[in-house]
């Protein structure tokens, strides 16, 4: 018995207590729910405009999934019209099923800020996607803005069922990005590459589609990958084959349409495109003989793939004709190829089209280039893709001139200051003897001095 009590009291300590570890992490956890709610109070997503600062800009493009920040300026005219804007769009964009937020920051006071995200004009728009920026070129109105947006938080690839569906959807995505639309494609097909190229345009696949669908986009056979450009009405097809490299290139080249009318807007997309420029200068791009050539050059543009073919009229664009030296004097329409920067080719024989047959004549041209027979030439003051003829070059060109002008001011004072804390040079006995008497010198015949 004796032997026994003193069993019990010997298991008696190994009876653990509950460890303590799970309090800690449930205080943890408290601890970490309060942060979440705190930064979730602070950026509400209720459809107003936030204002941002140096002190939580961070923490908001951290927090939200989508946000599109605007740099302003409160003297700045252009932002003083976008702020309305922005307050009537916010609302919008806060209710979609993946909201996004509008938020701004006053760059003339958070100048830090505004230098740390490259902002070096008023308003500068930038949308932030899961931490990470992207310029926004696109359209301000409030309604616009919205249609736009919604491109970035879409599905990747819509599943359309029918013709009403197509149409629905065509309409929906407007006219701000090229709609790519797999007939009788699987999902799968277009998924890895619609995600790659999510940012640049819409994807869908279409199934149970009438043989109206067919005529409507013209269509000879399916599968078929149509590209459609809404904004310059124009359109592509591709028969395959679909995949690898083939699909990916018939896509990125879609990204433009077939036939690009240049302006400012249309250079910066070209900016991005490495293929060269089958450039046709015309003398009014409104005129009936250029939508002729229009189509010509769409039938061109259809089998050669490796060139972008744009055109602009003289009339339009006088400044940026003179570059290729074509001006009032000039036959037009006038074709070269462009490299899209300061060189450009012209095919022998061939610097203007006829009105008659015009269809051969490129044909010609697009031999003679692939030839060789051309001639290279210079684009007169060159400036690449038109850098200084936008307001972004100009303000860069300005702050280049002050940065360097500050920084020989700069470069002068270090000399004078230099000068002025030059030590005192300690010479022999008979230098300050020669210093004293040419001192002694000027004082009795200086400036100051005047004999009675």
């Amino acid at each position: 018995m004796e032997k026994s009590r003193k069993w019990c009291f010997w298991r008696k300590p190994k009876i653990k207590a509950t460890p303590p570890m799970p309090i800690i992490l449930l205080l943890l956890l408290s601890i970490f729910e309060t942060g979440i709610s705190s930064t979730a109070d602070q950026f509400k997503v209720d459809g107003k405009v936030l204002e941002l600062d140096e002190s939580n800009f961070d923490l908001a493009i951290s927090s939200l999934n989508y946000i599109l920040v605007v740099f302003y300026s409160p003297w700045c005219r252009h932002c003083k019209l976008l702020s309305p804007q922005l307050d009537e769009a916010a609302p919008v964009l806060a209710g979609l099923k993946e909201p996004i937020v509008i938020a701004k920051v006053n760059a003339d006071k958070f100048t830090r800020l505004a230098s740390k995200h490259d902002v070096d004009a008023y308003p500068t728009l930038k949308l932030f996607m899961h931490g990470v920026s992207m310029e926004y070129y696109g359209p301000r109105k409030a309604d616009s803005l919205v249609q736009y947006l919604k491109k970035f938080v879409s599905t990747d690839v819509s599943i359309l069922i029918s013709d009403s569906a197509i149409s629905d959807f065509v309409e929906e995505a407007g006219t701000f990005f090229p709609i790519f639309i797999g007939f009788d494609l699987n999902e799968t097909v277009l998924s890895n590459l619609a995600v790659k190229y999510k940012k640049r345009a819409w994807f869908s696949v279409a199934k149970g589609f009438s043989d109206e669908a067919k005529v409507l986009y013209d269509m000879e056979k399916v599968p078929a990958l149509v590209a459609i450009h809404p904004n310059y009405k124009q359109q592509s097809i591709f028969y395959g084959p679909f995949e690898g490299e083939f699909l990916e290139d018939f896509i990125k080249q879609n990204f433009l349409p077939p036939v690009v009318p240049l302006n400012h807007e249309t250079l910066k997309l070209l900016k991005d495109d490495k293929r060269k420029i089958v450039l046709t200068i015309t003398a009014d791009e409104n005129e009936d003989q250029t939508q002729n050539l229009i189509k010509l050059l769409k039938a061109a543009a259809s089998t050669n793939r490796d060139l972008v073919f744009g055109y602009f009229g003289l009339k339009q664009w006088e400044d940026f004709a003179d570059k290729f030296e074509a001006n009032e004097k000039t036959k037009l329409p006038k074709i070269i190829v462009w490299d899209g920067d300061e060189d450009y080719f012209s095919v022998i024989g061939i610097e203007s089209l006829n009105n008659e047959d015009q269809g051969s004549q490129i044909s010609q041209f697009l031999e003679g280039y692939r030839q060789g027979r051309t001639e290279k030439k210079t684009v007169k003051a060159p400036l690449f893709m038109g850098f200084f003829n936008s307001v972004v070059g100009i303000v860069a060109f300005f702050i280049i001139f002050i940065v360097v002008a500050m920084m020989i001011l700069m470069v002068v004072l270090l000399i004078i200051i230099s000068k002025d804390n030059e030590p005192v040079r300690v010479g022999s006995r008979e230098e300050v003897d020669r210093a004293d008497n040419s001192e002694a010198e000027s004082s009795q015949h200086g400036p100051g001095k005047k004999e009675d």
